[in-house]
């Protein structure tokens, strides 16, 4: 029946910007050609957090942004899948890439899980349900045997990538396998908005009511984009355990969940730069107030303060606002 409807959805979703896509295809170029340069000015770690947390607030964009479902835990994806591929790094001997995917997959995990239960229910309900799930996966983390409990999972080994063929121990061959992995991710996110999937998701988030009359199935969409948005989480957790050799419970906390709220609200809900932009200003006040002696919390919510009462629709939202008009 889905597919006998598709002729409908001009009436019940938002009307897409034609754009300029000869200037979003250019800037895009910049933009990479910026990227590959970067680790030769800036230290790479540092590039290597802001692509990993680039790629969380992308993940997390994709189902606030483009479905209307805000969550609260979505720690337990990025966690739950840094715990995984440390494990599988360090304990089982897996290889980078295999390590990596196998966090992607239990990040999709946990999110159909977590999903089943948690689309039932709409609005602050949704979110709730979300919080109180997320901080189930917390405690196992906690007292589970294989995470090392409060010391977490450390000394993760980075390996050889592709058979021995690159040497992940470098911090520079590792910056560019993060840069085409978050590359990957990003355009997954673009494809899944642009898709006709990502217009009926359009579609649930304006006018759920008018959609189910449709004959539209919304909780299997809404579902699916719940699992999708976790995988790409846990994609994102996966590559942080491997470049900071490391998962601790700093990853599946809470206050995750509320820092990639954060950094998605302040680059722009619904946009697709918004989420890197936001992480890349988040990243960069924690890394450099991080040895002062003013509280980096205070500064991170002045700047978001400044930003609510500058850019109502966020940095990139704001901008391109403007740019429209």
């Amino acid at each position: 029946m889905d597919a006998r409807r598709t002729d409908v959805l001009p009436d019940v979703t938002p009307t897409r910007s034609s754009g300029r896509p000869a200037l979003a295809l250019g800037l895009t170029l910049v933009g990479l050609a910026v990227l590959i340069a970067a680790p030769l000015f800036v230290y790479p770690v540092f590039l290597m957090k802001i692509l990993c947390f680039a790629l969380f607030a992308a993940a997390f964009n994709l189902l606030v942004g483009y479905v209307g479902l805000l969550s609260f835990g979505h720690a337990a994806f990025f966690g739950g899948a840094a715990y995984a591929s440390a494990h599988a790094l360090k304990v089982w001997g897996w290889p980078p890439e295999a390590g990596i995917l196998f966090g992607a997959l239990v990040g999709a995990g946990l999110g159909l899980a977590m999903g089943f239960f948690a689309i039932r229910r709409q609005g602050i309900y949704f979110s709730m349900i979300t919080l109180a799930l997320a901080q189930m996966v917390f405690f196992v983390c906690l007292q589970a045997p294989f995470t090392g409990g409060e010391d977490g999972i450390q000394n993760v080994p980075r390996g050889h990538l592709l058979g021995g063929f690159v040497d992940l121990s470098s911090n520079l061959n590792l910056y560019y396998v993060v840069l085409g992995i978050t590359a990957f991710g990003l355009f997954a996110v673009w494809r899944i908005v642009r898709s006709p999937f990502g217009t009926i998701l359009e579609a649930i988030r304006e006018n759920e009511p008018r959609a189910v009359s449709l004959g539209y199935r919304v909780e299997r969409y809404k579902l699916g984009a719940f699992v999708m948005s976790a995988g790409l989480a846990g994609l994102a957790g996966g590559t942080k355990a491997l470049v900071f050799q490391l998962a601790t419970l700093t990853d599946v906390a809470w206050q995750m969940s509320g820092e990639v709220i954060l950094m998605t609200l302040l680059g722009g809900i619904g946009t697709f730069a918004g989420p890197v932009v936001g992480a890349a200003l988040v990243a960069a006040l924690e890394h450099y107030f991080a040895t002062s002696s003013f509280p980096v919390t205070i500064i991170t919510g002045l700047v978001f303060m400044a930003c609510v009462l500058l850019f109502r629709r966020g940095i990139v939202g704001e901008i391109q606002h403007r740019w429209r008009r």
